[in-house]
């Protein structure tokens, strides 16, 4: 399991960036279980969750989860419907 953790602000700013960064270790790892850790983010918009989307789309054989979310990015990420798409990850980490 690959657990990434993501810290800050997660915006139109920034969102290149990190995909880049995601992408990278996740490509590195291997791993077939990825964890994205958003007990670090403070703010998310619409970028974010296109991060969130296009991780998913690209790495579709993975099994992809979010774990830690605020209750401000929980409600974002539950109406945008990206849960439906990678689950909350309910193992420990």
């Amino acid at each position: 399991m690959l657990l990434l953790k993501l810290t800050g602000e997660l915006d139109h700013h920034n969102a290149e960036k990190i995909r880049k960064k995601l992408d990278k270790e996740i490509i590195s790892n291997g791993a077939q279980t990825v964890v994205f850790d958003l007990s670090g983010l403070t703010f998310m918009d619409s970028s974010g969750i296109g991060v969130l989307l296009g991780r998913y789309k690209l790495f579709a054989l993975k099994n992809l989860y979010i774990t830690g979310a605020n209750d401000t990015i929980h409600r974002l990420l539950t109406m945008s419907g990206v849960y439906s798409l990678m689950p909350q990850y309910e193992g420990e980490i």
